[in-house]
């Protein structure tokens, strides 16, 4: 199978010459195509690539193997994910164990692979010289990922995604399913436990003493007015 190998100061990404945009899409996971831009051309972009379509055209962007992919998260996602870094950050002022991000963190967590967690929690001890970082995609790994599922989201993707933080030394994963009001709590890739609608996230040794309640987080997104 031949290859083209692209370099430059931010990473090195080799994807077969004979490709179609099938090949690609199911190396995604099966992204929607409307998703995965062509410019710059798949396997040549980067960090700065990313970097500046969110400044010059307001628009999230995973980077993957050299692949800038759109993030996609709707308001209800949206609004459930800042319920929960609301949470994290109450339970973070009392308990000095880290950070909570939003998805508006980009976060390079391998060589070359950008990743926007919907939601994140980082310990003091992973961040570089106890300090935090001023570049706008720092190499920076989470302790727990948190992932609101969207519509365009497909198992696919989300199982790379997985593969992605564990490799990169994610500890834990949350994938919260809007529409089930479900939740699955991932140790590994393999290791996964599901939670009921009625069920808690526990942030176990990763988070000592945190809990989400399902019940509570999706009664708080539909709350109305004075309720």
């Amino acid at each position: 199978m031949a290859t083209v190998s692209l370099q430059n100061s931010t990473l090195e990404t080799q994807l077969p010459t004979e490709w179609t945009l099938a090949d690609l899409q199911r190396h995604l996971g099966g992204i929607p195509l409307e998703r995965i831009r062509m410019y710059p051309p798949p396997g040549m972009a980067t960090l700065e690539d990313a970097i500046s379509v969110d400044r010059h055209e307001d628009l999230a962007c995973e980077l993957i193997d050299g692949i800038l992919v759109e993030k996609t998260m709707g308001w209800y996602e949206s609004l459930l994910a800042a319920y929960i870094v609301q949470k994290l950050g109450n339970f973070l002022d009392t308990h000095k164990l880290g950070k909570a991000l939003t998805t508006d963190a980009t976060l390079q967590i391998l060589y070359n692979q950008m990743r926007m967690p919907d939601a994140c929690f980082i310990s003091w001890k992973r961040f570089p010289g106890g300090t935090l970082p001023r570049e706008p995609m720092p190499r920076l790994v989470p302790d727990l990922a948190i992932e609101v599922l969207s519509p365009s989201n497909t198992p696919g993707e989300m199982q790379r995604k997985r593969r992605d933080y564990f490799a990169a030394g994610v500890e834990l994963v949350w994938q919260i399913d809007p529409e089930t009001q479900t939740a699955q709590v991932f140790t590994s890739e393999t290791n996964v436990t599901d939670i009921a609608a009625d069920g808690v996230l526990d942030g176990a040794h990763v988070l000592p003493g945190f809990q989400l309640s399902l019940g509570e987080l999706f009664e708080k997104a539909e709350q109305f007015g004075g309720e």
